[in-house]
């Protein structure tokens, strides 16, 4: 197992870690605890020391069930991550209720990787009002938290802003070869590579759309080697940079556990063929989409509840990835029928609101008649 040392806290951690997000489930929905357990041992074994989860995976049954499976093994021999969830967090008595909770779903008296989760512009600025990062610092002097980090999603100036609020532990970002100018994105990286801070990697594979691939593209990486999954070179961009110390992989079937082990048993950093190659690929799936939406969000409240910027997002990726498959939950449960692109009555509010001066009527219509169609699906 390729092994990362975090300089700054003294600790050495697997580069694969295994993101606790995905479980297997059962008919009913539930963990399949066995499978998971399974899974999950099977990483160790191999030597993943890193195991993350966070409060409301599986509807907060992912706690328990690492609580459940963890409890087996030496408490020294892995590096237990879950995270703080800040929109439950009203006032300082609920930092310390929530985490003694989480102590106890999972069975131990300390957390060695502790996140403020999902940090925000909004949510940064109310929990730096409210004295929260000073309460999670009372818990790492008691001894319950080890090491002190973030999870983030917002802009890369939001970003530089509370990266350097503390002299931080690691934090977490989103990363990955088609999102190097997203959230945090490389300049990100680059800036707490620059202060040292160690970087946890989540969505090196982009929720699953970096491992299925249309024919064209799938025939790019074939060409490099016809037996590495897609998945392995996404995960081996990210690893390739130094500054990288685990990457988070939600793992759902057995099949995943024993690929990622298979990349990162024998870990090669990328050639420069093969970067040659994803930046190619990364080209290509960037000129399949269809408009310039920002998701900016000066087009709503749209009058007739149409969800413009979240349409545009499920086409753009519908069209990039060519997989219906990877945004068919966005379109029918999230977005749903009320607020699909099919409800526009053209009224044009949208159209004289939009900086990026959109034809939006046209491409809503464009939208509705590419997703009911669905010819893309893998």
């Amino acid at each position: 197992m390729e092994m990362r040392k975090m300089e700054n806290l003294g600790v050495e951690t697997s580069l694969l870690g295994f993101g606790c997000m995905r479980f297997p489930v059962t008919a009913e929905g539930a963990i399949d605890e066995p499978e998971a357990e399974g899974m999950l041992d099977k990483a160790i074994e191999n030597g993943v020391n890193y195991i993350d989860t966070a409060y409301p995976y599986h509807e907060g049954k992912s706690e328990v069930v690492v609580g459940n499976i963890l409890k087996k093994y030496d408490r020294d021999s892995f590096y237990l991550a879950t995270k703080l969830p800040l929109w439950k967090v009203e006032t300082l008595k609920d930092v310390e209720e929530i985490f003694e909770e989480q102590l106890s779903r999972l069975q131990t008296d300390h957390v060695d990787f502790y996140l403020m989760h999902a940090v925000n512009r909004e949510r940064w600025d109310r929990m730096a009002a409210l004295g929260c990062i000073e309460a999670l610092e009372s818990l790492k002097e008691r001894g319950k938290i080890r090491y002190l980090g973030f999870s983030f999603h917002d802009s890369y100036e939001v970003f530089e802003e509370v990266l350097g609020y503390r002299d931080w532990d690691f934090c977490q970002i989103q990363f990955n070869y088609m999102d190097t100018e997203e959230q945090a994105g490389m300049k990100g990286y680059n800036l707490a590579r620059e202060k040292g801070v160690p970087l946890v990697i989540m969505e090196p594979v982009k929720g699953g759309r970096l491992a299925a691939f249309s024919g064209d593209i799938a025939q790019k990486f074939r060409s490099l080697d016809e037996d590495a999954s897609f998945a392995s070179f996404a995960l081996r961009w990210v690893g390739s940079l130094p500054g990288v110390k685990v990457i988070l992989s939600g793992m759902s079937t057995m099949e995943q556990v024993e690929d990622n082990l298979k990349t990162f048993g024998q870990f090669k950093p990328l050639s420069q063929e093969e970067q040659a190659v994803i930046a190619d690929v990364a080209a290509t799936v960037k000129g399949r989409i269809q408009n310039g939406c920002t998701g900016c969000r000066y087009c709503m409240p749209c009058p007739a509840g149409v969800d413009i910027p979240g349409c545009f997002s499920v086409w753009n990726h519908y069209h990039m990835y060519q997989n219906y498959n990877l945004v068919k939950r966005d379109w029918e449960n999230q977005i749903g029928k009320s607020h699909q692109a099919s409800n526009c009555v053209k009224c044009g509010k949208c159209e004289a609101a939009c900086p990026q001066k959109l034809s939006i009527r046209s491409d809503l219509e464009r939208v509705q008649e590419d997703l009911d169609r669905r010819e893309m699906v893998l």
